[in-house]
């Protein structure tokens, strides 16, 4: 069974690996079905889920059909106004086909101006309180791959989780995850991470995966490694790519998981080498 861990000051004991629901979008609903049983049998709890995953939330839903009460189901909005996020997230409760969010995020907050507007006068924000006071969802929180972004946030309003890329290679090579989770960890903000299983850019080269805009770990070696890596820094739980092919290996390493050595740590720290940070 999957370890659980608890979410910064919430109380909420998720899954240390999360089922991402871009997983099925375009998948036949019967699969789909199938891959939610399973996951939740084998100790996933933890859901995330948004808008811009395709068909993912039609899909979803109906998987989580009678199985809602067993799991802790993350939603996003990318809409930056108070209006428009209230229309996402009315949108998302019925195509999840649920009456409230455990957790509900600004996502993929990348610049200054997302933040002015989403923290301002009539921004998305205020929608999340309120839906917050009214029963609609649980805990606020949000997504950034925005390190400036993201500790401005941190700093604003007291978010319940932060969804952010932590990685071996942006670690090693860009200097990129640790300055967020030391200061969320300081504050008590959840940690939820992004990315551990990425290992760099395309770099011009054809996407071999429709699912992920950067290049994945195809090592099973260096794979579990990343993973570990990430699952061995203070964060909750870890979203593994994608495509569908990743879920069963991040899932089967998240079930034997371990801390990570020193030296598999420099083992990995070696494989970096040279490669290209999805983010600096």
């Amino acid at each position: 069974m999957l370890e659980k861990r608890v979410l910064g000051k919430t109380g909420e004991q998720l899954s240390i690996l999360g089922f991402g629901g871009i997983l099925v979008d375009a998948l036949p609903q019967a699969e789909a079905d199938r891959m939610v049983a399973e996951s939740i049998e084998r100790g996933v709890n933890y859901f995330d889920v948004a808008p811009s995953y395709g068909e993912a939330e039609a899909i979803l839903g109906p998987a989580l059909v009678g199985r809602r009460e067993k799991i802790f189901l993350a939603c996003k909005t990318m809409e930056r106004t108070r209006e428009g996020a209230r229309r996402e997230l009315e949108s998302s409760l019925q195509r999840l086909k649920t009456d409230h969010f455990d957790l509900y995020q600004l996502h993929a907050m990348a610049t200054r101006a997302d933040f002015e507007a989403a923290t301002g006068p009539g921004g998305a924000l205020e929608t999340l309180v309120e839906a917050r006071r009214q029963g609609l969802i649980r805990h606020i929180g949000f997504s950034a791959h925005n390190a400036d972004v993201a500790l401005k946030l941190l700093d604003t309003f007291p978010f319940d989780s932060v969804l952010f890329p932590a990685n071996w290679v942006n670690f090693f090579n860009g200097n990129f995850g640790p300055q967020i989770l030391a200061r969320a960890a300081e504050l008590g903000i959840g940690r939820l991470a992004l990315k551990a299983m990425a290992r760099t850019t395309w770099g011009g080269r054809e996407k071999r995966y429709k699912k992920t805009w950067y290049e994945p770990e195809e090592s099973e070696e260096l794979a579990e490694l990343a993973l570990r890596f990430t699952l061995s820094q203070p964060i909750t739980a870890a979203v593994p790519p994608g495509e569908p092919k990743f879920f069963p290996r991040a899932l089967a390493y998240a079930e034997r998981f371990h801390p990570i050595t020193p030296e598999e740590t420099e083992r990995l720290r070696q494989a970096a080498a040279g490669l290209e940070p999805i983010f600096r």
